[in-house]
C-alpha cells in the first residue's frame, strides 16, 4: 500500500471529509510520535502497541575479500512492538 492509497484508507476509516483533513491527521500523528521518540519518551497505544526509542550498539566487522576491517557506532533506533489487539486483528485475517 502506498501513501496515497493509505491517505483514502483513513479517509473512509475517521469519516474525514477530504484527503487533505486525512492526510494532516496522518501527518500530525507521525509527528508526535517523532517528537516524542526523539525526546527519548515511549508512545503507547492500548490495543495497538508501543513505539520505543533503543540504542544500537555498534558493531565491527571484516570486508569479505580484503583484510580490511571496519566500526559503526553505536546509535538510537525507532522500535516498535505490536499490542495484542493487533496480534490477534491480523491472526484472525488469515
Amino acid at each position: 500500500m502506498n501513501k496515497a492509497q493509505f491517505v483514502d484508507l483513513v479517509q473512509k476509516s475517521g469519516g474525514y471529509k477530504t484527503k487533505v483533513e486525512a492526510e494532516t491527521a496522518i501527518k500530525a500523528f507521525t509527528e508526535a510520535v517523532t517528537e516524542a521518540l526523539v525526546a527519548k519518551e515511549d508512545v503507547s497505544l492500548v490495543g495497538f502497541g508501543s513505539f520505543a526509542s533503543a540504542l544500537q550498539k555498534g558493531k565491527s566487522g571484516k570486508v569479505p575479500g580484503t583484510d580490511k576491517t571496519y566500526t559503526t557506532a553505536d546509535k538510537m533506533v525507532p522500535k516498535f512492538k505490536a499490542g495484542k489487539g493487533l496480534k490477534d486483528r491480523i491472526a484472525a485475517g488469515k
